[in-house]
């Protein structure tokens, strides 16, 4: 069963690179033509990222009363954002292999998918803090449009919401259990007509509550483990907004710190509201359009989009892809095991927090 996955993962992991082959071709052709010592340089600092999120997630295990070592929490944070992109699961195949490790270990689930929570919401606060400087920036230059605006408070409301959820199970694990409740029977009411069925438990919503309430408690107790999981995902955001700055030095593109951050916000943003995969398609022309509309040449601007991509983005899915096959097979290798049952686990509860984490805090 673990070899049928792990093929399936790869098979996947081949289709999706080779209907992106022509991207995939256009980065490597780019980032032939950048400084070496510049690029190398950007690669490592995108490695350094990959090791702050599993910190992250390290201190949020702790707060809720979860152990993991950060060399588990760097191969899974790698898998399972590969997995994310290569796999049609809507962004629950990632927390499966959270959940399936979890389970090895004799942890709850419940637990596990709340500190995915809790690192998104972290990700999504400390980019917010960003963002707000960025689209500053773009209204100084008159640039700001009714698009970017309006991803903006998509991304403004999907935080609040998460976030009002998690304060709800700190402080009751009733007012959790209801509003979950409450979510998955406005989403059977809304399917019904369709599928003629009930598509989320109710009855799991608020078992999933209950559990999770656990964790949260913690944190209601010592609200001060919230400051160093949110100070290292805002370090995460300056990561990449380093990576993109040695990416315009590497080209030799004159750049500006209004620039950076106005583009950075830009594509990080629309990394995350994008409907495809990662922002596949998305960033990439929304960063090129926000880096010309901030005084970037057409031609700069591809090439620093191509780049950063390349870096951000086809690297971590390539060593993502590394990391879950040697989850398939080391010493953790039994988190594939039960990869399908995790999901369906998962399924009906999608009424709970969103999982996102396994949305990890995504690299534009």
């Amino acid at each position: 069963m673990r070899k049928l996955i792990f093929i399936l993962i790869l098979l996947l992991g081949i289709i999706f690179i080779y209907i992106n082959r022509g991207e995939l071709q256009a980065v490597a052709e780019t980032l032939q033509r950048g400084e070496l010592r510049y690029i190398l340089l950007a690669f490592c600092v995108q490695l350094i990222w990959t090791l702050d999120v599993a910190v992250c997630y390290r201190t949020v295990y702790r707060a809720i009363d979860l152990d993991e070592s950060v060399p588990k929490l760097v191969t899974l944070v790698a898998a399972a954002n590969s997995f994310n992109v290569i796999a049609p699961t809507g962004g629950v195949g990632g927390i499966a292999v959270f959940v399936n490790q979890a389970r090895r270990r004799g942890y709850s689930s419940a637990r596990v998918m709340v500190a995915g929570a809790l690192v998104v919401l972290f990700d999504y606060t400390a980019f917010l803090c960003l963002l707000f400087i960025g689209l500053f920036v773009l209204i100084r230059r008159n640039n700001l449009n009714i698009t970017e605006l309006s991803a903006s408070l998509f991304l403004l409301g999907a935080c609040m919401v998460l976030g009002f959820l998690l304060y709800l199970g700190m402080k009751s694990a009733d007012a959790l259990a209801n509003a979950l409740a409450w979510m998955a029977h406005q989403m059977n009411l809304f399917l019904h007509p369709f599928i003629h069925r009930e598509y989320l438990s109710e009855h799991r919503a608020r078992s999933f509550a209950y559990e999770a309430a656990g964790g949260l408690h913690r944190l209601r107790q010592k609200p001060e483990n919230l400051i160093k999981p949110f100070l290292l995902s805002l370090a995460g955001k300056f990561l990449l907004i380093l990576i993109l700055m040695l990416v315009f030095v590497a080209f030799k593109v004159p750049f500006t710190f209004g620039t950076l951050i106005g583009g950075f916000s830009i594509g990080y943003l629309f990394f995350i509201v994008s409907p495809t995969p990662a922002g596949i398609g998305f960033v990439e022309g929304a960063l090129t359009l926000a880096l010309t509309t901030l005084n970037v040449q057409l031609g700069a601007a591809t090439v620093v989009t191509l780049a950063y991509r390349g870096i951000t983005f086809w690297v971590p899915l390539l060593y993502g892809m590394a990391a879950f096959r040697w989850l398939t097979h080391g010493d953790v290798g039994q988190v594939t095991n039960d990869t399908a049952p995790a999901l369906a686990d998962i399924q009906p509860e999608v009424g709970d927090p969103p999982p996102a984490s396994s949305r990890i805090p995504p690299s534009s």
